[in-house]
């Protein structure tokens, strides 16, 4: 019931027109805390770029302001796309994240990298563990939405599709994923944060096997991180697939759960686009 009251809202819209209204229904109707989750793994993935990991560390932002910095990319990203890349308020947030960038050194081929996680990694994380798999049109709608982004950071040569896009990202990380102190360093400050949403410090031992089953085995193996035993796994894949098949009779929501009108731990009184991010 939920699929088919999801498809209805998106029957009448074109994938490439009509790409920011598809996205908003898949991420604030239908998926928002899968959504979530996905592009916070897509950002994780990216340490795993020894230049990436390297840069990261040295901003000093993701060890020392931890919560500051993942809240700061969140606003960034969600002025964007919740209300539209040609808004004033998107406008703003899209000029505040090229000043940030623009004081580092940063290579087109990884900016491309990053970009391609925001669209593969939701795709790939409903597919493990999603109520649904998506759907062709929101895959293009998705596409849209980041490529039309990253034509507005200045990012040259996106791939043309989001086939290309996914190829693309798999021979990245086949030929740049690789373990370096800096990179781990970003991870386990990034990983604590997020298990600290939800635990006291002294459980994280007993959660992290959870958190490594999420990754894939090439991550994993980037970071150095175990592969939890087959329990853990088993428990993890059964808790999610309960979780699906819960999701599945829930009603779709029929107002948006934004990301920039929730309570935000590093600004409790509000905050001002042109003041987010790396000063």
């Amino acid at each position: 019931m939920r699929t088919q009251t999801f498809l209805s809202k998106i029957a009448p819209l074109d994938a490439q027109k009509d790409h920011l209204e598809i996205s908003h229904w898949v991420a604030y109707h239908d998926f928002p805390w899968d959504s979530t989750r996905a592009l916070e793994f897509a950002l994780f993935r990216t340490f795993a770029v020894p230049s990436i990991g390297k840069l990261l560390l040295g901003t000093h932002e993701f060890t020392e302001r931890t919560q500051k910095r993942y809240d700061d990319t969140d606003l960034i990203l969600s002025e964007i796309i919740e209300h539209g890349y040609e808004s004033d308020r998107g406008k703003a947030a899209l000029a505040r994240m090229n000043q940030m960038h623009g004081r580092f050194k940063i290579s087109n081929d990884d900016f491309k990298y990053v970009l391609t996680t925001f669209v593969i990694e939701p795709y790939r994380w409903n597919k493990r563990f999603g109520y649904r798999i998506s759907t062709p049109k929101e895959l293009i709608a998705g596409y849209t939405l980041w490529a039309e982004i990253g034509n507005r950071m200045g990012i040259q040569d996106i791939p043309p599709s989001f086939e290309a896009m996914e190829q693309f990202n798999i021979q990245y990380e086949q030929t740049q994923f690789g373990y370096t102190e800096a990179g781990r360093k970003v991870a386990d400050a990034t990983l604590h944060l997020m298990l600290g949403w939800y635990l006291p410090r002294f459980l994280f031992p007993v959660a992290k096997p959870f958190a490594y089953a999420i990754m894939d085995e090439r991550l994993r193996q980037a970071m150095h991180y175990p592969r939890p035993n087959w329990l853990v796994r088993a428990s993890l894949y059964s808790a999610m697939e309960l979780r699906k098949w819960i999701l599945a009779c829930v009603p779709l929501r029929k107002e948006p759960k934004f990301r920039t009108k929730r309570q935000v731990k590093s600004y409790p009184d509000g905050y001002i686009v042109e003041d987010l991010g790396v000063r």
